[in-house]
């Protein structure tokens, strides 16, 4: 008996350190950023394109107080609740950052001291940026106001705030290929990676991993009211005209308006290019119909 106990034991130690192994972040190669340096207009437009403010500025925030990227806003989820954090350029944000540091956070899910960042930041859209992307973005960052907010820490139970578990859910689910191989390059890059619709937009699985083969037909809203509507063809009739129009003014072709968090999105859209707009709506467009996500 003593000796099976004991083979359980190193058995049981065994399996403890290969979690441990597969669960650790896995790094990102500092060589990739060597050598590049910033564009501040194109960071602009990644910020925006990106949804930054959305997030992480103060909420009903307008002009320039749309810029202080002090965290805050709360994200509910059947996993807990989360809250974005401080992103500005001050010791509470950012500040003490360089675009190695932003990437490993956009481009891995993990923080500069090795800690795993929960997916309800959306890496794993994300990931499909080059690290260009985020030495422009950075350098954009770096010109915001300064806030010395203290980012809220998140409301997650057992065993959900065990995040070095998050490293074997990434293993499955933070991929860096494009869901659509054949869509044009500028409007795949900005549904897919810098938009990242299919965060909300496409269901997710028991353990939160995003339902790729239904990608865009809508999901349950995470908070746990309504739901996020399928915006695949079919689903959504509205013409490629259609959506631009809802992208410039916040109005559907039956005179509707945006509303809750996509009225956020509206105000990214709308200051984007033209070029940008209709690259959007063609990708929408051309994306396969699905049915309904079944309830």
């Amino acid at each position: 008996m003593r000796k099976i106990l004991l083979n359980i034991g190193k058995l049981a130690v065994f399996a403890a350190v290969v979690l441990w192994f597969f669960s650790a972040p896995r790094p990102l190669d500092q060589a990739q950023f060597d050598g590049l340096t910033g564009d501040l207009a194109r960071g602009q437009h990644l910020f925006i394109a990106g949804g930054c403010a959305s997030c992480h500025a103060p909420e009903g925030a307008t002009g320039d107080a749309a810029l202080v990227m002090a965290g805050g806003r709360a994200l509910a989820s059947p996993f807990g609740t989360f809250y974005a954090p401080n992103i500005s350029p001050s010791n509470n944000g950012i500040g003490g950052w360089d675009a190695y540091d932003l990437g490993h956070a956009m481009l891995r899910g993990t923080s500069p001291d090795g800690r795993h960042y929960y997916p309800a930041f959306p890496y794993t859209s994300y990931i499909k940026l080059e690290p260009q992307d985020i030495v422009d973005l950075k350098l954009y960052l770096d010109t915001l106001p300064l806030s010395d907010a203290i980012s809220r820490p998140h409301d997650v139970g057992f065993p959900f705030n065990i995040r070095r578990g998050l490293g074997l859910w990434k293993r499955l689910y933070l991929k860096n290929g494009w869901v659509m191989q054949d869509a044009p390059q500028q409007g795949r890059k900005l549904v897919e990676a810098l938009g990242h619709c299919g965060e909300c937009h496409t269901p997710r699985n028991a353990i939160g991993g995003l339902q790729t083969d239904r990608w865009l037909a809508g999901a349950p809203d995470p908070s746990g009211k309504g739901q996020i509507p399928n915006i695949t063809p079919g689903a959504l009739t509205w013409e490629t005209a259609d959506l631009i129009y809802y992208f410039e003014s916040g109005f559907t072709p039956d005179f509707d308006s945006a509303g809750g968090h996509m009225a956020d999105v509206i105000e990214n859209l709308k200051r984007l290019t033209p070029a940008d707009r209709t690259a959007i709506a063609e990708y929408l467009t051309a994306r396969p119909a699905l049915a309904p996500d079944p309830q």
